[in-house]
């Protein structure tokens, strides 16, 4: 007895020793590499003469461009998110609760679009609407309309899952009854099966909101000043007209939107996780019919969900086909041209670029993937204490914020915060790395975590009893499934790490630059070859991020969550 006690506290010792350090070595990185930057550039902003001065306030929210570009920035993301949503419900009844030949591959092609760079969206919507594209003679090319499909074509594979899921779970008998007591299946799906979905699908809206509020690339090739975002007129802010004060004001303001948005988010989901808990495992999925006797809602979700094929798959094959043609001629000479620097466009070749973003991502999900997982295992813990719980559920948050916050304020924040010891990193390769594993962090986290949540505390509990020690009890219990989970942390990490612009634009030396920042800088050049050569390199970016996120599909655990 004497000697459990000391082995014990020796235990609790080292338990408590570990779990701090899994929390202190994340929040030390976020808070240099993150916060302390972002705070930086802020705080440039609002102070004059090293006098606290918030004059700039009512400078910036007293100008009519703000407003306009809050509204645009607002506008098109309600509008592609209603669209997304509008796409999405169908297609999961179609993919989730209806099975068909070929639903797997309907549901790999719909999530192709989240998985994409931003850059490569953009660029394949200019292909499709630009004049001589397939859909040029309707005039959409930098328009309204353009982004808005763009922003929806790049969430609505993000929707269907997350609402599919939920969808999938649940009893259908419940439906089944209300249709036995005559209801019609309308009315059956509103009064039954919509309150059940309601969650998921709040859910879905506040983190596609999300996406599309912060879209930077695909609204800076797609619409430019014209149609300017908060994140593009941060950008032009800081890039275009040096003014620290109006960009800081933007910054908070945007802050706030994604404040509120991961709010919605973390309601809405521990909403859908609560009654998932509740609902038993669904029937296997009849047949989807489509003859004599299909339901209305049966064909409408087959209608809807093959121009949901259509709506992908379009811009997609557009992208391939336009950039094996020239001059009316099928070539692969765009993709011969990768090899030099375009005419007066860049300062290393396409491959090069290529092999940079490759190195650089490879770092980024690395650093990610380390502080991720000691995230998830630190956030996947029940403690007893309210405060405790309270206190994971504040860091759960926090650790969310670089998923929202601008990309471009990371970026100019890190150049002007970074320059000093012990932090003076800004000439150092390892400054891109870093800024892509901020982005990275918070979807390997979302994707690790629900997976370390399922695991019943009694069985670390059963283990501890039997003599394991803390490290044995989370090799023994956590370890297969964070390693089963793994797989697919990494590909989203090395596959966000390849696409990211919006920091990178800023980072990148122009003899390092990497893929991202190469295809827009040839779009930004004039030229028939140049233009050939960004569609070229989007479709290699494309296939390696299509490539690595296969792969890590393969990798999925069973049950795996979703973002």
């Amino acid at each position: 007895m004497g000697a459990g006690l000391p082995r014990e506290r020796g235990w609790r010792v080292v338990r408590g020793a570990a779990w701090s350090l899994a929390v202190l070595v994340p929040l030390a990185f976020l808070t240099a590499f993150f916060a302390y930057p972002v705070l930086t550039l802020v705080a440039r902003g609002f102070v004059t003469d090293g006098a606290l001065d918030l004059g700039g306030f009512s400078e910036v929210l007293g100008d009519a461009r703000t407003w306009r570009v809050l509204r645009h920035t607002l506008t098109q993301a309600l509008v592609g998110t209603a669209l997304a949503l509008l796409l999405a419900l169908p297609a999961a009844h179609a993919l989730y609760r209806r099975r068909f030949p070929g639903r797997g591959a309907v549901r790999g092609l719909l999530s192709v679009p989240f998985v994409l760079p931003s850059v490569v969206v953009g660029v394949a919507f200019r292909a499709l609407l630009a004049e001589g594209g397939p859909l040029g003679f309707l005039g959409l090319d930098r328009s309204f309309p353009a982004i808005v499909a763009a922003l929806a074509f790049f969430n609505i594979g993000l929707a269907v899952r997350m609402i599919g899921s939920v969808w999938e779970r649940l009893d259908p008998r419940t439906e089944e009854a209300a249709r036995a007591l005559g209801a019609s299946p309308a009315r059956a799906f509103a009064t039954v099966t919509l309150p059940a979905l309601l969650p998921a699908i709040a859910s879905a809206a506040s983190l596609i909101f999300l996406f599309c509020s912060t879209a930077f690339a695909v609204v800076l090739v797609l619409g430019g000043q014209q149609f300017a975002t908060i994140e593009v007129e941060i950008w032009l802010q800081t890039t275009q007209f040096l003014d620290l004060r109006a960009a800081s004001v933007l910054s908070v303001v945007q802050l706030v939107v994604v404040a509120l948005a991961l709010w919605v988010s973390a309601r809405t989901r521990d909403h859908a996780e609560r009654a998932l808990r509740l609902l038993p495992a669904s029937t296997p999925a009849p047949r989807l019919r489509l003859g004599r006797g299909a339901s209305g809602l049966d064909r409408a979700a087959a209608a809807v969900t093959a121009l949901a094929v259509i709506f992908v798959g379009l811009p997609l094959t557009t992208l391939l086909v336009r950039s094996l043609r020239q001059d009316g001629a099928w070539t692969l000479q765009h993709y011969a041209n990768l090899t030099t620097t375009g005419t007066n466009a860049l300062t290393v070749s396409v491959w090069q670029a290529t092999r940079n973003s490759l190195t650089i991502a490879l770092a980024a999900m690395v650093m990610a993937v380390v502080i991720g997982v000691m995230l998830s295992l630190v956030l996947s813990r029940t403690p007893r204490r309210r405060s405790a719980r309270h206190a994971l559920r504040g860091l759960d948050a926090l650790v969310m914020l670089p998923l929202g916050v601008s990309a471009v304020t990371v970026g100019f924040g890190f150049l002007i915060a970074l320059d000093k010891p012990p932090l003076d990193v800004r000439s150092s390769l390892v400054l891109i790395p870093i800024a892509q594993a901020m982005v990275a962090i918070p979807l390997v986290i979302r994707t690790m975590l629900p997976v370390l949540r399922a695991i019943d505390p009694r069985l670390r509990q059963a283990a501890a009893v039997l003599g394991a020690g803390p490290g044995r009890v989370l090799w023994s219990v956590d370890g297969p499934l964070v390693t089963r989970s793994l797989g697919l942390a990494i590909g989203f990490a090395f596959a966000v790490s390849l696409g990211e612009f919006g920091a990178t634009s800023f980072l990148a030396r122009p003899d390092r630059p990497t893929l991202p920042v190469v295809i827009y800088r040839l779009l930004g050049r004039p030229g028939e070859g140049n233009y050939g050569m960004a569609l070229a390199a989007s479709v290699v970016l494309a296939v390696m991020v299509g490539g690595v996120m296969m792969i890590a599909e393969r990798l999925r655990p069973v049950g795996a969550g979703q973002l």
